[in-house]
């Protein structure tokens, strides 16, 4: 038995429940003083439930916290940061149009007469960033940095309120091969300069290399606390899922076949700064085949996924579905073309974070974008069929006024009926067409909803989903893995020729990717085109036919996944290394 007096934090059998689920059963956590320590679980294990008690965004039901040796309340984020623990959240918490210097002193400015100091803020942040190595332009509005810059931007506000307590919550989720590094290294001179630290990843290699000692939650509870030298990563994996996992993906050998996606020549600008970020694009995904995507986040993936899937305007060239040219198609009918697509902003496109899971698993295309043109569309239609169904009425009332015997009558009121059926068929099937929530899930523009959830309870058992009350779980209270599975499931499910998956294991456990991996292999047997846009090495290397590597929007490169290194790999990415000479951005001509 460890002393308790070499633990700066303590947090003795906590237990926090919500409606429905026990998020944290009896856990015991304890951190020694100068430590990196791993936290690790599957997605909904409870682990953001235990660091939001910790950084007093929750209190918890039972249990007590201790700050070297004494017993400490954290009723609010003001309270954490009093007892110097800080957090940089998964979600970054910064204000977009501010500067970095403003994101970091914002609530903690350093002022005189009203009037805050700034040259005395520098001077500190200067310090900081020399002793760390954490360099970034502080004058630089958040919104025009990099997701690893904004990162910084919150490890510095950390340490500007000299913190000693350092959470990191998924801290790589977002972030490149080369910004995970360096992060790595940042990590190692903070607790080198007697930083504790708890990292909470699902990245295994990272929790093996950077961490001293793991503790592993499954459902709710604590499964036990190990040294880092003594695990290695198919025992931290099983620990975590109470399972043997498979880190192999199994993968056939396959000739591919027709094309299904051929993008030709495409230029694509970002619509917020109008500058091109595609440019003259070319390549082909068939069926059978996994196409990877790959290239440090802003070179041009986003905007040729957006442009694939109908969400922002091309500048020119095609987009060819089944030999179909769908570049001007609107996205309803985009949708209904035989796209499915994982986005990488699941808040943005994938979800309706106030709507239940049951909604959630059914919607088809991004409400945000396309709701009030839904709504418009549905309206011009009923309107149609109200006045046609009025005209029938009207016909065959003066009809009937005119015929005496009961023969006759009997025989307009049954060709009444059969019109009035056909145009209600013919309604019916315009709705269909264009309505996102439509997938033989409504009777008469209506939703039934046993159907829906019927077909729910089967996505989410097929895709593990976890909530607190099924079907009827609100998405944002859902964890973000969760949230994350909850698009995986719905879109692979639709079975449509080919999906774009982008980053679809971000934010995922061992278990769960081992889960999608398998799903996107299926995908490809059943002769589907998949193009996977991904930031992880290992999984692009495990799923990918062909890979494309984009470097400041143009294809750089074309590889098989055995005829290449990850080292040479990252010197296209980063633009040493080029496959196109004098060939702009098309390898195929």
């Amino acid at each position: 038995m460890e002393n308790n007096e070499r633990y700066i934090i303590e947090m003795n059998h906590i237990r926090k429940e919500f409606p429905g689920i026990v998020a944290n059963d009896d856990i015991t956590l304890n951190l020694k003083k100068g430590e990196v320590h791993a936290l690790l679980g599957e997605n909904g294990a409870g682990k953001s439930t235990l660091m939001s008690i910790l950084f007093g965004l929750y209190e918890p039901d039972e249990g007590e916290i201790k700050l070297n040796g004494k017993p400490i309340k954290i009723k609010d984020p003001n309270d954490a940061t009093k007892f110097r623990i800080g957090m940089v959240h998964q979600h970054f918490m910064l204000v977009d149009i501010f500067t970095g210097l403003e994101n970091i002193i914002l609530g903690y400015e350093d002022t005189k007469f009203g009037f805050v100091k700034k040259s005395n803020t520098r001077k500190k942040l200067e310090e900081i960033q020399k002793t760390y190595n954490l360099s970034v332009d502080l004058d630089k509005r958040v919104d025009e940095m990099t997701v690893g810059q904004q990162q910084r931007i919150e490890i510095l506000k950390m340490l500007y309120r000299d913190n000693e307590i350092l959470i990191f919550d998924e801290p790589t989720a977002v972030l490149t091969p080369d910004e995970i590094k360096g992060l790595m290294k940042i990590i190692k001179a903070l607790q080198a300069e007697g930083k504790t630290i708890l990292f909470i990843s699902h990245k295994l290699k990272e929790v093996l290399e950077v961490s001293n000692r793991i503790t592993i939650l499954r459902k709710g509870k604590c499964v036990g606390t190990f040294n880092t030298a003594e695990v290695n990563e198919q025992q931290l994996a099983s620990l975590m899922v109470g399972r043997n996992v498979n880190f192999n993906v199994d993968k056939e050998d396959k000739i591919p076949g027709d094309v299904v996606l051929n993008v030709n020549n495409l230029v694509v600008k970002n619509p917020f700064n109008k500058k091109v970020a595609v440019n003259n694009v070319s390549f082909d995904v068939r069926k059978g085949e996994i196409v990877a995507l790959l290239g440090i986040d802003g070179n041009g993936q986003d905007e040729l996924v957006e442009a694939i899937t109908g969400l922002i305007k091309t500048t020119s060239g095609n987009i060819n579905l089944n030999g179909v040219d769908i570049t001007k198609y609107p996205i309803i009918k985009r949708n209904k073309t035989g796209i499915s697509h994982i986005p990488a902003d699941r808040h943005k496109y994938g979800l309706v974070l106030d709507y239940n899971l049951m909604y959630n698993l059914i919607l088809e295309t991004y409400k945000d974008k396309v709701e009030k043109d839904v709504k418009t569309k549905i309206s011009e239609i009923k309107k149609g069929y109200l006045s046609k169904v009025k005209e029938v009425k009207n016909k065959y009332g003066g009809l009937l006024k005119n015929v005496s015997s009961k023969e006759d009558k009997d025989n307009f009121l049954n060709q009444k009926k059969e019109e009035l059926a056909s145009i209600k068929n013919e309604y019916n099937s315009k709705i269909d067409e264009i309505n996102p929530k439509a997938r033989g899930f409504s009777r008469f523009g209506f939703l039934t909803k046993k159907t829906i959830k019927n077909y729910a309870d089967i996505l989410i058992e097929k895709y593990d989903i976890r909530s607190s009350l099924g079907v009827k779980t609100i998405v944002r209270s859902m964890s973000g893995g969760n949230q994350q599975k909850v698009i995986v499931a719905r879109e692979i499910d639709r079975d449509e020729d080919l999906l774009i998956a982008v980053q679809p294991t971000r934010g995922l456990d061992i278990g769960a990717i081992e889960n999608i991996h398998s799903q996107i292999v299926k995908e490809r047997s059943k002769d589907k085109a998949v193009l996977l846009v991904s930031l992880e090495l290992d999984e692009v290397f495990d799923l990918a036919d062909r890979i494309l590597v984009i470097y400041e929007g143009q294809i750089v490169g074309e590889f098989k996944p055995n005829e290449i290194t990850y080292d040479e790999i990252g010197l296209y990415m980063s633009g040493a290394k080029s496959q196109l000479g004098n060939k702009g951005g098309n390898l195929n001509e």
